[in-house]
């Protein structure tokens, strides 16, 4: 048994859904850190300028430092409500001036005269940004650098970049749902193809043998063309069958009729009664193997024709004259009135002539042989959507239980028939949208009656 695999839908849904996955992985990776920086960036300028407002108010007074620290620097800082503020003033000497003597002061660097340094460090077990910057006095009393330190925690900086990646998350998880989405529905569109050249064949009559004719993206071209390669194959193995049947049953046909003619022959001269009963067994054996051979060249002529010929408009009333003539011989034992009512003029159809005469012949035969002692009533009639063929004789008919049986293939063979008959009748009108039926009038007879569809499925 085949493993089941998972469908072409389910496949590309679930890689697109990994490729979203991890590039929404790599996305919200990429925002936290465009976050922080942000967020570093923003709160370093308020750190720069408090730093640089500090070092401006230290001035040299009576040969001393002196340092008044202004108001709008902590107001720079106090703008982020959730950090707390440290700050360091040290003079030429090391010696702190003012603020908190314990607060860690940066390496010196070559440009930190120019630019205040800015970096990342800790202050009484917490997480600070420390900013500083370095003035030079050469005052005759003060000579020396003077470093001005300010520290800040970091808790706004991680709130401010918790807030832009969250909102680039969302964006990002909106993005990948409207992605999926389009994806989902794309994929859809795209499969609709696949989808119509499944119907195509499912739709197809399993007698149809011939190319899948249908427009196609490219990528299915290939799947379509295997599949008429394996129609072909498959085309030629029927038609080989069907081939081997008929010339099997042409073949046999000629040393029946042979046969037949020589049983003829030897019944005309003088023999004993148990020599005749046993020539009487083998005209009948030879009757019957003639009408076999001739139903199965019957029946592979009409597998042959159905889902190849093209319907044309026929004349229904020729085609059940021409079968009637060939179901009921003259030479026949009995005699049997015939009579055939059909509405004047003609009855077109669209439909395969050929194919009609054999079913009906094959009804009409099958009610000679086995229904009709005196009458065989035909008759024709237009029905809405097509035409209905009803063949009455006075005979017993068949027994409802076994109407399913007798329209199968040698389902109900008897001495007189191979039952094949009425199976090729089927057929033939299955190939035309109708069926076949039938109907017990008691002591009227019995009825076999054929539906034609005017839309009969075209080959």
């Amino acid at each position: 048994m085949a493993r089941r695999e998972p469908s072409i839908f389910a496949r590309l849904i679930a890689l697109i859904s990994v490729v979203l996955a991890v590039g929404a992985a790599l996305l919200t990776t990429a925002a936290w850190y465009y976050a922080r920086e942000a967020a570093n960036e923003a709160y370093d300028r308020l750190l720069v300028g408090a730093v640089l407002q500090m070092a401006e108010a230290v001035q040299v007074e009576g040969g001393t430092l002196h340092v008044e620290l202004p108001v709008s620097a902590f107001e720079l800082l106090a703008l982020s409500e959730r950090d707390s503020i440290y700050y360091r003033i040290v003079d030429t000497a090391g010696r702190t001036l003012t603020g908190y003597g314990d607060l860690p002061v940066p390496e010196a660097s070559a440009d930190v005269l120019e630019r205040p340094a800015i970096e990342d460090g800790r202050y009484r077990g917490v997480a600070v940004r420390i900013a500083k910057t370095s003035r030079n006095f050469a005052d005759p009393a003060v000579q020396g650098r003077v470093d001005v330190v300010v520290g800040q925690t970091t808790e706004a900086r991680k709130q401010l970049a918790r807030e832009l990646t969250l909102r680039a998350v969302g964006l990002i998880a909106v993005m990948s749902g409207l992605a999926l989405g389009g994806a989902v529905f794309a994929i859809r569109y795209a499969l609709r193809p696949i989808e119509r050249v499944g119907n195509a064949l499912r739709r197809r009559d399993p007698h149809d043998m011939t190319p899948v004719t249908i427009d196609t993206p490219r990528e299915l071209r290939p799947f379509v063309a295997a599949t008429n390669e394996f129609i072909a194959r498959l085309k030629s193995r029927v038609d080989l069958m069907q081939q081997f049947v008929a010339d099997a049953a042409h073949q046999i046909r000629t040393p029946l009729t042979a046969l037949k003619s020589q049983s003829d022959l030897l019944s005309r001269y003088p023999i004993d009664g148990q020599a005749r009963v046993h020539l009487g067994r083998v005209e009948q054996r030879v009757d019957q193997l003639s009408r076999l051979a001739g139903q199965l060249l019957s029946h592979a002529m009409v597998g042959h024709r159905a889902g190849v010929v093209r319907f044309e408009p026929v004349d229904l009333v020729e085609i059940v004259r021409r079968a009637m003539r060939e179901a009921v011989p003259d030479t026949l034992e009995r005699d049997i009135i015939t009579t055939l009512e059909a509405p004047r003029g003609s009855l077109e159809i669209m439909g395969d002539a050929i194919s009609l005469k054999e079913a009906v012949k094959n009804v009409i035969d099958n009610a000679v042989r086995h229904g009709a002692p005196t009458r065989i009533t035909i008759r024709l009639r237009e029905i809405p959507g097509g035409a209905e063929i009803e063949v009455e004789d006075d005979g017993p008919g068949i027994p409802e239980t076994d109407w399913p049986r007798v329209v199968t293939r040698f389902g109900a063979p008897s001495e007189r028939g191979s039952g094949l008959g009425l199976a090729i009748a089927v057929e033939v009108l299955a190939m035309h949208g109708g069926a076949l039926g039938f109907a017990a009038r008691g002591a009227d007879g019995f009825a076999v009656i054929m539906t034609i569809r005017h839309d009969g499925d075209e080959a």
